[in-house]
């Protein structure tokens, strides 16, 4: 019996340190990630329909990763935390918050997809930027409205001296609360982003073989990415609740769970948004600037100064045709000074 104990203790330490790193990895892959998604399409991309998805869903998934600290600093003492009742209320509302938040956000990606591959004309006169303005602002507050409970019922309980973040709550409210949000967080979401997504995929047959392909890859790495990342957690959320003789491996398995669903923010931009060819292009123009601005600082400002040269010199010649040609001619000389003041805008400009 002590035997068996202490492999569990032992198996529960080595996940335990597993998923810190994992944690870790996603703060800063999902932070960076997200945070360089925000940073593009929200000041260096037109506004769209498509760079107000992808900036909602950056958003949700920037929050939702970088709360994840106080998930790791618990976990690193054993579930333990000392960050008092306020806090966990508000790490609970957040995360659910935004989990709701993104995963919502990409089934609408989804509907808008579908429904601008299958009713074009449609989505050309009723697309537009305000509409999904309003819809994102409609996400934000049924997942505020969906998160409530969950914060309401999240507090600090005491343990021979020990805090833990939990929720104090009976069994069948609980229940309720993992049925609630498996269907909302799961069940409908993944419903109708496989369908939206099979309808997108017969589409898609009438497009060239490479083509084709492609859009198969991503299709089915989306559906992938959302089933795999999100069931395990659903799960072990049903057995934590349904079966109590199984709590000591949903506790030693749970933070891989949630590791799991936490990883999807870091994969939506790249199956989303990196994947875009007007985002790649606004992002290769920035890094290019950044690069040249912080190495070539020196040779730019040589070379600035070498151009500048160069135009008061053309500049000066021109001045000085234009004074040759007032002797021989005040038409000429008229047209000539156009001339040259369009050249100089046009210099400026560059």
């Amino acid at each position: 019996m002590g035997t068996g104990q202490s492999t569990l203790e032992a198996a529960s330490t080595h996940i335990q340190r597993a998923a810190i790193i994992m944690y870790c990895l996603i703060i800063i892959v999902g932070t960076l990630g997200n945070a360089l998604v925000i940073y593009v399409t929200g000041f260096k991309m037109k506004k769209t329909v498509n760079s107000i998805w992808f900036l909602n869903l950056a958003i949700a998934d920037f929050l939702f990763t970088a709360f994840l600290m106080f998930s790791v600093i618990s976990l690193s003492q054993s579930h333990r935390w000392p960050f008092g009742q306020f806090v966990c209320k508000l790490n609970t509302f957040v995360s659910v918050v935004n989990m709701f938040a993104s995963i919502f956000t990409l089934t609408a990606i989804s509907l808008d997809r579908c429904l601008s591959i299958w009713v074009v004309v449609w989505a050309q006169n009723k697309r537009t930027v305000c509409k999904a303005q309003i819809i994102c602002v409609g996400i934000w507050v049924i997942a505020a409205v969906c998160s409530t409970p969950y914060a309401t019922f999240r507090t600090v309980v005491g343990d021979n001296g020990t805090y833990y973040c939990g929720y104090s709550m009976t069994p069948e409210q609980k229940w309720s609360l993992h049925i609630f949000r498996f269907l909302m967080g799961f069940v409908i979401p993944f419903l109708v982003i496989v369908i939206s997504y099979v309808a997108i995929g017969i589409r898609a047959m009438r497009m060239q073989r490479t083509r084709r392909r492609r859009s198969r890859r991503i299709i089915f790495a989306i559906i992938f990415a959302f089933f795999i990342c999100w069931l395990p957690f659903h799960v072990f959320s049903f057995i934590d609740t349904s079966n109590p003789d199984l709590r000591n491996i949903v506790t030693i398995l749970g933070p891989l769970t949630v590791s799991l669903a936490f990883l999807n923010s870091c994969l939506n931009p790249i199956l989303y948004v990196f994947m875009c060819e007007e985002f790649m292009k606004k992002l290769r123009q920035s890094i290019c600037f950044v690069l040249e601005s912080a190495l070539a600082e020196d040779h730019v400002s040589f070379m600035s100064a070498r151009s500048m040269s160069s135009t008061f010199s053309r500049i000066s010649r021109k001045s000085d045709a234009a004074t040759t040609l007032e002797k021989i001619d005040p038409a000429a000389f008229e047209s000539c000074t156009e001339s040259k003041v369009v050249i100089t805008e046009k210099t400026l400009s560059i």
